[in-house]
């Protein structure tokens, strides 16, 4: 099974910029969709953007279009997400994922990935 680590969480102004990466170890990543989620205190896990294996595609949840962009080196074995005009309400612990399977496409629900990192905390305040 993959190992995912999360890393480039922090504190930043509203208005700011963060990068998250998430690297993998125990299996090459260039085959499998890759997601990110984020989970606020006491809400549910929510999708945030996922990407193609081929990199060729790529979905954001409504609230982060235009502002996030997700993307993946697969010679790093490394997927990012570039997060721009960041707003309170993107708090949150961030989780990177990737698909249960090889090639297989994903929908934006949590139930199609089966690795998960243990996330990386973003704080954004007003």
């Amino acid at each position: 099974q993959v190992q995912l680590v999360e890393s480039g969480g922090g504190l930043v102004q509203a208005g700011g910029s963060l990068r998250l990466s998430c690297a993998a170890s125990g299996r090459t990543l260039s085959s499998y969709g890759m997601g990110w989620f984020r989970q606020a205190p006491g809400a549910k896990r929510a999708f945030v953007a996922r990407i193609s294996w081929s990199g060729g595609s790529t979905y954001y949840a409504d609230s982060v279009k235009g502002r996030f962009t997700i993307s993946r080196d697969n010679a790093k074995n490394t997927v990012y997400l570039q997060m721009n005009s960041l707003k309170p309400e993107d708090t949150a612990v961030y989780f990177c994922a990737a698909a249960r399977r090889p090639w297989a496409p994903t929908t934006n629900g949590p139930q199609d990935f089966g690795s998960w990192g243990q996330g990386t905390q973003v704080t954004v305040s007003s």
